[in-house]
């Protein structure tokens, strides 16, 4: 992929913020459940699930930045307007990420969980909902420096096509590094950073290297199963959008995926405790939300 196609998706993907706080109105609660109706059946996608409140002022946000005067008629547009799907998916989308998010996070996976994961003849680790892919070249540069890279496979998945495409290109913006580094080291890096990419005015690339071991797929949480047997599984603030019957569905799936003996890593707000599955699991790491299935 060409450099002036790198850049073209990466802004794509960095333009959709949090929202801005926008209480929806009664009538507009009513338009909003069947918007989210019609994109499940007439597309598929299902956010009947999702937090109702963060869903609703993405849509409405949406809306204003259409400068639309009813959630209706941007219904109309997703329904009957070609490509305007996947404007709104891009709108729906979680896209809260960045390299070595939670350092604590990865310093702890890098003393505590590694040491057992090095005599595993093979190493199969699932970032669920990996958006624009941060921190899959997180771990990716985590499991090189600890000499695992050559048998460990990443599956990094989202729902989002435009996301994954982003992340892809391995590339990330320059303006963000300073940031990254200071995370990198304050999760036990072991290098120069900027050992791991090259640069221009705009972007950093990170090393094709790092590629190598990576595998990109498209997969849904709510309506995809599962599609293989993984020794970690990451899903780190994505659960929190999800509603508890949603949740509960989610964590059958990651424990139907995971190995006997394997390892859940969760966002800071996230837990397994609780959940009807939550017995399933000790805590490994419990300040790092990181549980290990028994």
């Amino acid at each position: 992929m060409n450099h002036q196609n790198t850049i073209q998706l990466q802004q794509e993907a960095e333009r959709f913020p949090e929202p801005e706080v926008i209480a929806p109105t009664e009538l507009q609660e009513i338009e909003i459940s069947l918007l989210i109706e019609g994109l499940y059946q007439m597309y598929g996608y299902d956010f009947r699930g999702y937090v109702k409140a963060s869903l609703s002022r993405r849509i409405l946000n949406r809306m204003k930045a259409e400068r639309l005067p009813t959630v209706t008629a941007l219904l109309e547009k997703v329904l009957h307007e070609q490509g305007y799907l996947e404007r709104l998916l891009n709108d729906l989308s979680i896209r809260m990420t960045e390299m070595y998010r939670d350092p604590s996070f990865f310093a702890a996976f890098r003393e505590r969980v590694v040491p057992l994961l090095r005599d595993l003849p093979e190493i199969r680790i699932w970032h669920a909902g990996c958006a624009t892919g941060e921190e899959v070249y997180s771990m990716a540069i985590l499991m090189l420096e600890e000499g695992l890279a050559d048998k460990t496979r990443i599956y990094a998945t989202d729902m989002n096509e435009k996301a994954l495409a982003a992340a892809q290109t391995s590339a990330f913006p320059l303006k963000k590094m300073q940031q990254y580094t200071k995370n990198y080291l304050k999760a036990g890096g072991k290098k120069a950073f900027s050992e791991y990419y090259t640069t221009d005015h705009q972007y950093a690339y990170f090393s094709p290297h790092l590629e190598e071991n990576l595998i990109f797929a498209q997969h849904n949480l709510v309506t995809d199963g599962s599609f293989n047997e993984f020794h970690v599984i990451l899903c780190r603030n994505v659960l929190i959008y999800f509603d508890n019957d949603l949740q509960q569905k989610v964590h059958l799936l990651f424990h139907n995926s995971l190995a006997e003996g394997g390892f859940m890593g969760l966002g800071n707000k996230e837990s397994l405790l609780f959940t009807p599955k939550g017995m399933k699991y000790e805590e490994f790491i419990s300040h790092e939300r990181i549980y290990r299935k028994v």
